[in-house]
């Protein structure tokens, strides 16, 4: 046989892994934990080194012992569960009441005429500004606290559930109900888990609100809670417990995001059932 009659034969190809296991192995996991150490790395050398007066910047070092201080001697545990009970409560109030509400709006065009007017004027006000008002009205307790939180995470909610119904496929609603769907099982079975992944986006951004306005006002009116801790820092110029109370806020939003994206990946799984 001549070469130009030659047949070649491909070679074997070694059997590949699906591409979905690539897709679904995450193997930038270790990115974050390590930048964030190289930060710390530098922040500690660089502080050392250039003998920075503790009071303007104290070492990652110095700040990791008296956090460890302010939970032994100086019951930070208490202040952090007092602050971590208003802020869910008042997020779970907005969260319940800005689904509800969205789901009002984006299903009933009469209902989103009226609520759509009060939603334009009261959004764009500063939350911050109405601590007067809701001293006036609740005092300075945890009512107070909890509606704070509750205002201040009500609206991101009401807005991204409003807008996840609405980019809800109609031919499916309609479709549904000449099947002989009720409203409510429209609403459970095709409007909510098409809304879900825009209303988990608003809810992160509610809680991360949340956190802010009730620290805030604990900053400025409160005795006890993260925010009362970190005034009373600030005020005897305690910038080693100051730095020590911000780095304890920081690992809470972190262990909060985390918890919101396995939430969000369980109800994924729901939805796809």
């Amino acid at each position: 046989m001549t070469e130009a009659n030659q047949v070649i034969l491909p070679a074997a190809e070694t059997p590949k892994s699906p591409p979905t296991d690539e897709r679904l192995r995450n193997d930038t996991w270790w990115y974050g934990p390590v930048a964030i150490i190289a930060f710390l790395v530098f922040w500690e050398v660089a502080v050392r080194s250039g003998n920075v007066p503790e009071i303007f910047l104290p070492r990652p070092s110095i700040v990791v012992v008296t956090l460890y201080d302010l939970f032994a001697y100086k019951h930070l545990l208490d202040d952090l569960g007092l602050t971590l009970f208003r802020i869910f409560s008042g997020f779970l109030l907005a969260a319940v009441v800005g689904v509800g509400l969205g789901l009002f709006m984006g299903t009933s065009r009469r209902f989103n005429a009226i609520a759509d007017t009060f939603v334009a004027a009261l959004y764009p006000v500063p939350k911050i500004a109405l601590l007067p008002l809701l001293v006036i009205w609740f005092g300075t307790g945890n009512a107070f606290m909890i509606a704070l939180s509750a205002l201040g995470g009500l609206f991101p909610v009401l807005i991204n559930t409003v807008v996840g119904v609405r980019q809800c496929d109609e031919g499916l609603i309609l479709a549904a109900r000449d099947l002989g769907a009720s409203a409510a099982q429209v609403q459970r079975k095709i409007v909510l888990p098409a809304a879900v992944p825009t209303i988990f986006g608003g809810l992160r951004l509610a809680l991360g609100i949340s956190i802010i306005m009730v620290v805030a006002g604990e900053m400025q009116t409160a005795r006890y809670g993260l925010g009362a801790k970190l005034e009373q820092a600030g005020q005897v110029l305690e910038t080693g417990q100051v730095f020590a109370i911000l780095l304890l806020l920081a690992i809470v939003g972190v262990i909060l995001t985390k918890a919101q994206d396995r939430l969000g990946n369980f109800v994924d799984r729901w939805r796809a059932k």
